[in-house]
């Protein structure tokens, strides 16, 4: 990117299950400023019903909260914004309906990222924010209704873990109204014990250097062991117990005296104490230091990379391509196919000069062969269902969801039905895109072959395929290719003409 074009300002925004965050940086000179925070408690995860649906009080409140966000970022440009929902967006039953209203109060959209992916931007974050070091950290993160641990090395997460345990959900259902007890301690702690006991070995205390915090919740425990003199070094095993032997005290979070602790934090306080305190014992921690970098942060650094040419979603489609031993000569002349119809589209067309419908064209080439690792016959629903269902560095899931629509669909019958479900504007976009996937695949059937030349059109419901010098009188194979192709597209109400 040429320094005249240099974003001013980023944005991040984090829909978390417990509080929500804005960040806006600044770009200068190759130095990153932050100018703006916002955060709200919106406790999310809270407005969850036992049937797993958000009510209406919960949504409005956050409704209102975006609102505000909005109005901080509405003249960004797209590609400077980047907003994703966490654990309790993946796991309501309705949190498409909130998504569509939420998006029209932000004007910009929404992407869903799966556990292990927000532990990856949690560890860009602290990474980012601590600088290069040598060490194996461990990093903990506690969510509204998640928590993530990630073992990494400067920059890079070596093991990444979400599990479904967070400071909201575990008040809400160990002390529900503020009440406490020893008993309901023991139980969250030991609940938090039961959820960490499959990964103790691979996050514990001999496999790392460090212990990092990066959350709301460690910030507010640190702060308050360091104003009661229980600990002067961030959270110590020490300090944990002397608070918990405090809160043992007590038969209600309000009468706690704790006064370096807010009034917002305070509802939501000791169940992210159970969860800290369970850590500590399964991984046997003694310290740990608390970071000002988390999700929001990684967030920033993720988006900056997509600006300069460093998307990490091109790094990992490479890696499982070659994990999936793909003909990487044949992925190249399929891109090389789809840049040249997409270089013949006229300038009113959906897909011209969109860069990210190529990038996702280029994915689904690289990535659409993948299922023959399984089998041959149908590999197109293999590879579709690895691609929907793993765990993809950088892709939201609405990102997997788009090119899983994609290569299920690139060969035999064209179902539209599975684009229905897409997020907008890949709802419609994503059909049309299949097609020139589609018709790239076909055109390569032979893999040793070179690609003929042809002036293409995509015209609302018409393509057009006009071979020069008569080629395709010489390449019968191809012409009965189309011919079927023909059929199938005609089936989805497209009309494939071709001479």
């Amino acid at each position: 990117m040429s320094d005249n074009l240099q974003p001013t300002n980023v944005a991040a925004i984090d829909l978390g299950s417990n509080s929500f965050h804005m960040i806006i940086c600044n770009l200068t000179d190759g130095k990153l400023q932050t100018i703006d925070r916002l955060k709200e408690m919106v406790r999310l995860a809270e407005g969850l019903d036992e049937d797993g649906y958000l009510d209406p009080v919960v949504q409005k409140r956050a409704l209102e909260c975006l609102e505000r966000f909005g109005q901080r970022i509405r003249n960004f440009p797209p590609d400077r914004v980047s907003i994703v929902g966490t654990n309790t967006l993946r796991t309501a039953k309705n949190a498409r309906q909130f998504i569509v209203s939420a998006e029209k109060a932000l004007r910009h959209p929404i992407h869903i990222i799966s556990g292990i992916e927000e532990a990856r931007l949690i560890y860009q974050g602290v990474a980012n924010s601590l600088g290069s070091h040598a060490n194996k950290r461990l990093v903990m993160d506690i969510g509204g209704g998640s928590t993530e641990y990630i073992i990494g090395q400067n920059d890079v997460p070596l093991d990444k873990e979400s599990l479904h345990m967070g400071c909201v959900t575990f008040s809400k259902r160990f002390f529900k109204h503020g009440k406490l007890s020893k008993k309901r301690f023991k139980s969250a702690v030991l609940l938090a014990e039961q959820r960490l006991e499959p990964f103790q070995q691979k996050f514990n205390h001999s496999q790392w250097d460090e212990a990092i915090g990066a959350s709301g919740s460690l910030k507010a425990i640190r702060n308050v062991l360091h104003a009661a003199g229980w600990s002067n070094n961030g959270i110590t095993w020490d300090g944990l117990e002397k608070l918990v032997e405090t809160l043992f005290q007590y038969e209600h979070i309000d009468d706690v005296p704790l006064p370096e602790l807010s009034d917002e934090r305070r509802p939501v306080f000791v169940g992210a104490v159970a969860i800290v305190y369970a850590t500590f014992q399964m991984l046997n921690i003694e310290q740990m230091t608390v970071s000002d970098g988390a999700l929001r942060e990684g967030l920033i650094h993720d988006l900056l990379g997509r600006l300069y040419n460093h998307d990490i979603r091109s790094e990992t489609s490479r890696t499982v391509a070659e994990y999936y031993h793909v003909d990487q000569h044949h992925a190249e002349n399929l891109k090389q196919t789809i840049d040249y119809m997409l270089n013949q589209l006229p300038c009113d067309s959906a897909l011209y000069q969109n860069a990210e419908a190529r990038q996702f064209l280029h994915w689904a080439a690289e990535l659409h062969e993948i299922g023959q690792s399984i089998a041959h016959s149908g590999y197109h629903k293999h590879s579709a269902y690895i691609i929907e269902n793993g765990d993809l560095a950088g892709f939201s899931r609405q990102d997997q969801a788009l090119l899983a629509a994609m290569i299920k669909t690139h060969r035999k019958r064209f179902a539209k039905s599975r684009f229905k479900k897409l997020h907008s504007p890949w709802d419609r976009k994503g059909i049309l895109m299949t097609i020139i996937l589609r018709l790239a695949v076909l055109l390569h059937r032979n893999r040793y072959s070179q690609r003929p030349e042809f002036n293409f059109k995509l015209e609302k419901k018409h393509i057009y395929l006009n071979f020069s010098d008569h080629w395709l009188e010489q390449a019968p194979l191809t012409r009965a290719d189309l011919e079927q192709e023909a059929r199938y597209l005609d089936d989805a109400n497209f009309h494939l003409n071709f001479i």
